[in-house]
């Protein structure tokens, strides 16, 4: 078993953790499943939101009665000090207790600190004082934020997209938050599934001992893959190596990560899907990306009004009109027969 200490909060864990967000999309009676067997096998730490429609309430209904047996780390969107109590009120009430392990800004546009105008710093230290909150975090996709938060020192610790795609500014950024004992949890950790080989995923992240990843599970089979690795861990090895550098050359450069955070589109483009369409049919059964459903959405396209939106929330800075033309011409070549 391999653990990750996160960093000053003390909080040591094993390196497979779970990521709650996918289970949003299963009944609670699979999902409750998921989460004890994931326990049993030894996973103790579990990352949700409230932006996860019901999945706070799933890991409530599974962990009732065994609060203290794992820590959980839940986050608010609220952009005011009012909206962050609600939010906590509400996420404690879902999870069925009286304190949350980690609780963190749901990616802010801003690093929010003492003084700033929002309340929103002053209010998770009132709530840490309050024992509502043991620690307090912040999630993010800017590596701008992500760099402010380690250095106002006002963190404990910070949640950050990190996998084997990761460029070197993402690894000055894992460094310097193990320089200052602050807790790194690797959210992304198969890219949105665009790794396919998780064993590759695992051994990678396995070569940092400060990162803690969340791996999203949504279906038994997931699990078991990440639950055979607590007492088999993937070691870096010429044949994992070799399926990095190929994944590498392929998927580095301007693509979709599928964070969702250019969403809503005005005309309802499914961006966060859409704009990785090519890569996504070329790396994983492509018949479920083909059906008449996946087609209108893709058509959908077509009345982009190239209002700009979306360009303008993306955390990579994507050119997202001309990703999701290019995309809809790809698709379009393949549902022809004329590339794959």
């Amino acid at each position: 078993m391999v653990q990750v200490r996160l960093g000053k909060t003390e909080i040591t864990v094993e390196k497979n953790s779970f990521g709650a967000l996918p289970i949003q999309r299963i009944s609670q009676e699979e999902a409750v499943k998921l989460l004890r067997k994931a326990y049993d096998y030894g996973v103790t730490f579990f990352d949700t939101a409230r932006f996860y429609t019901d999945s706070e309430e799933k890991l409530g209904v599974a962990f009732d009665g065994m609060r203290d047996k794992v820590y959980i780390a839940t986050k608010t969107g609220a952009t005011t000090a009012e909206g962050f109590w609600k939010d906590l009120h509400i996420s404690l009430n879902n999870l069925r207790t009286d304190y949350i392990d980690i609780y963190q800004f749901h990616n802010p546009a801003f690093c929010p600190k003492p003084g700033d105008g929002t309340g929103l710093y002053e209010a998770m230290l009132e709530a840490k004082e309050k024992g509502l909150i043991r620690h307090i975090g912040i999630t993010n996709h800017r590596l701008n934020v992500a760099h402010e938060a380690v250095d106002s020192g006002l963190y404990e610790t910070l949640q950050f997209p990190f996998c084997y795609l990761a460029t070197e500014k993402d690894l000055e950024l894992v460094e310097k938050c193990k320089a200052a004992d602050m807790g790194f949890i690797a959210m992304k950790a198969l890219s949105g599934g665009l790794i396919t080989n998780s064993a590759a995923a695992y051994a990678f992240l396995a070569q940092y001992d400060n990162v803690l990843p969340i791996w999203g599970v949504q279906r038994e089979s997931e699990l078991d893959e990440f639950l055979s690795y607590i007492k088999n861990p993937p070691l870096m090895n010429e044949e994992l190596a070799a399926v990095i550098a190929r994944d590498r050359e392929e998927l580095l450069g301007d693509f979709c990560r599928g964070c969702g955070y250019c969403m809503p589109c005005p005309v309802g483009i499914e961006i966060n899907n859409c704009a990785r369409m090519s890569l996504m049919i070329r790396r994983a059964p492509s018949a479920a990306q083909l059906t008449p459903e996946m087609q209108a959405k893709m058509k959908l396209i077509e009345s982009c009004l190239h209002c700009g939106k979306c360009k303008a929330k993306c955390p990579y800075g994507l050119d997202t009109p001309t990703l999701l033309e290019k995309n809809y011409k790809d698709y379009c070549e393949i549902l022809a027969g004329k590339a794959f």
